[in-house]
């Protein structure tokens, strides 16, 4: 709620709900709806382009379990190695405690689209192009639900809309500190990063007439925002207080790099343009 403008006090209850000991959080509905909107956004393009459903079918496996392996290993590698490396039965058994990384996860579902991509004789492009608009908005989807876990939040602030974190301190009100709200900026740039990437895709066909376009302007949407919005984040681990560039900046810089030589070949014509191969079983189309 606003107090005299000033700023804004957060004490949001993360968890839905409670059955025993096991609470269902908000961050966890996020990463299901983005799993959801993942499926049905793939569904919708292959009856677009006029696939069949079986590569949406191998893809959702390969690229959910891709993106969740790699979301919770990456964190454990990139943020608590030492930790993790003496305890790596932690990395199933601790998960409860929290620790996933959006670099891991990339690196998961890009492993995963491989995969599906090798089973259905596919060029990798149409995966990498058509992926980056539920990473968009799934992207956004889960830095609300770290809003709503209190987590990963901005430096101290004098803005009017920056928060007071309530739960991640226990003090009084007044001294509790003034944050920005790093989780919103991250997501409001993520939903207008997928909102330029729905229109490339069904007002401009970008995907079938300049392969790599639309990757490498996702890259850049996603990676290049959290390059400039960690410089206002709180470390999330006191290794990183003494760097030049924190963990979640180092780690964007090869996405960055790659979105822009993405972005170079593809406008050289360096991809493969159009459709891809017809997967068995699927119906032909005429194009118009």
């Amino acid at each position: 709620m606003l107090n005299n403008l000033l700023y804004i006090i957060w004490d949001f209850d993360p968890a839905m709900f409670s059955i025993g000991s096991v609470e269902v959080r908000y961050y966890g509905l996020m990463w299901a709806l983005t799993i959801l909107l993942g499926e049905r956004f793939f569904t919708n393009f292959t009856r677009r382009e006029g696939f069949g459903q079986e590569i949406v079918e191998t893809g959702f496996v390969w690229i959910v379990l891709g993106a969740i392996l790699g979301a919770r290993v990456g964190h454990c590698l990139f943020y608590e190695f030492d930790y993790y490396i003496t305890r790596p039965w932690a990395i199933i058994t601790e998960i409860r405690n929290g620790g996933m990384a959006s670099h891991g996860a990339a690196i998961g579902m890009l492993l995963g689209m491989w995969i599906t991509t090798r089973k259905h004789n596919m060029p990798y492009i149409w995966w990498l192009d058509r992926i980056m608009i539920p990473v968009a908005i799934g992207g956004g989807l889960v830095r609300l639900g770290n809003l709503c876990n209190s987590e990963i939040v901005g430096a101290v602030t004098d803005v009017p809309w920056g928060f007071k974190f309530v739960r991640l301190y226990r003090l009084p009100l007044a001294d509790v500190p003034i944050q920005h709200p790093a989780q919103l900026y991250e997501a409001l740039c993520y939903f207008v990063t997928f909102g330029i990437l729905m229109w490339l895709y069904y007002k401009c066909d970008i995907a079938r007439k300049r392969a790599g376009v639309m990757f490498g302007i996702g890259l850049l949407g996603i990676f290049l925002t959290r390059f400039f919005i960690e410089f206002i984040k709180v470390n999330q681990e006191a290794f990183e207080a003494g760097m030049l560039l924190n963990m979640g900046q180092l780690l964007s810089l090869p996405f960055i790099a790659m979105a822009l030589f993405v972005l170079w070949r593809a406008s050289k014509g360096g991809f493969v343009v159009g459709l891809p191969a017809k997967s068995k079983g699927s119906k032909k189309k005429s194009q118009k």
